[in-house]
């Protein structure tokens, strides 16, 4: 007994010790971990309602390139033939920078790659032409996006895609839902003027780029102006569902003021893109394709498109389709281009879609 009492009198100022040090570690970890929540919780939502530019960069990710250092004047760069980079200038003066890309048709042809050449073949195209709205982040060349303009040649399928303001070589002048709108509604314009009703004109939108189509062709058709069909891949409903039903979203969904930080400041500076309500007034074919694994643009948001084009559209519901894509095909937000039954989906939207309306009303 005497010996187990020394040996406890011997340790109890180590565990005193040890005990001191715990406490202080633990009250130093509570500390820090009490910082971090204030900082992820408190501050940087504050940053962001507050914070236009901040706003901005987060939706359009425009400072993300992706390839780096490609020089976007050669198409070649990333394995697409028959293709000619060429600028145009809106009637803002913001230059824009596009590819256009030739059927598979052409290409066994001596084509010169210059502006008069490849602009007298739109002209005369006696094949469908797509023009391609891209998503946030990267640029025209982006490699799941290459992979789309090659299933387009060989549906044998003319393709203008190009880059809005701030992103690829486009000028880097201040970004908004309107920039990018009146960007791709000048290019959408100078696209039915060239093809002058020589062949249909398809618009395909992609993820932000849906929101942007839909908001472009609204505006057209109050002019009574609509191409042949829409595609629209991977969408939303509105910008305050996708931001609200994001993943990066769900970590501050507890907090109580997470829709007046987080959402409402979006739509108050005019970043709404409404495809719910925009879809109303577009008169041609629409298709929406969705997969079910989407992680970025929930598929659930697709089906919320879906149902208000049938509210708005009920009267003329057979031109309004929905393509869902089965989650064990693993083709998530960016790959559906990789899709086994796209080639004759495609067709099959382009064929019904030119014999209801083969020309623009301009």
């Amino acid at each position: 007994m005497q010996a187990r009492y020394l040996y406890l009198t011997a340790m109890l100022p180590i565990i005193v010790a040890d005990l001191w040090y715990n406490g202080i570690l633990l009250l130093w970890t509570m500390k820090v971990s009490i910082c971090i929540y204030i900082f992820l919780f408190g501050i940087l939502p504050l940053v962001f309602r507050y914070s236009y530019q901040v706003q901005k960069k987060i939706l359009f990710l425009n400072f993300v390139h992706w390839p780096l250092g490609l020089d976007l004047t050669k198409p070649e760069n990333v394995r697409i033939e028959g293709a000619r980079n060429f600028y145009l200038t809106t009637d803002e003066k913001v230059k824009i920078g596009a590819w256009q890309i030739l059927p598979q048709s052409l290409l066994n042809q001596s084509i010169p790659k210059n502006e008069e050449v490849y602009e007298a073949l739109l002209k005369s195209a006696n094949r469908p032409v797509f023009l391609y709205m891209h998503g946030n982040s990267g640029n025209r060349a982006s490699s799941h996006r290459v992979e789309l303009y090659q299933l387009f040649q060989k549906l044998d399928f003319h393709l203008i895609c190009f880059d809005y303001r701030s992103y690829g070589d486009s000028d880097n002048v201040d970004l908004s839902e309107m920039g990018v709108v009146n960007d791709s509604k000048f290019v959408l314009e100078w696209l039915i003027k060239t093809v002058n009703n020589s062949a249909p004109i398809f618009v395909w939108g992609h993820s932000l780029g849906t929101g942007v189509s839909s908001h472009v062709l609204a505006l057209l058709a109050s002019n009574g102006i609509q191409p042949t069909g829409l595609i629209l891949e991977s969408p939303f409903n509105n910008l305050a569902d996708e931001i609200t039903e994001h993943p990066f979203s769900q970590i501050f969904q507890h907090l109580p003021w997470f829709h007046w930080v987080i959402v409402q400041p979006l739509y108050d500076n005019g970043l709404r893109f409404e495809s719910d309500k925009h879809i109303g007034k577009i008169q041609c074919p629409i298709m929406i394709i969705h997969a079910e694994d989407d992680n970025v643009v929930p598929f659930i948001l697709g089906e919320k498109l879906f149902n208000a084009a049938k509210v708005l559209h009920k009267d003329s519901m057979q031109r309004i389709e929905f393509v869902k894509i089965d989650s064990s095909y693993g083709l998530g937000h960016k790959y559906i281009c990789r899709y086994n039954n796209l080639p004759s989906i495609i067709r099959n939207f382009v064929n019904q879609s030119s014999e209801g309306q083969k020309y623009i009303h301009y």
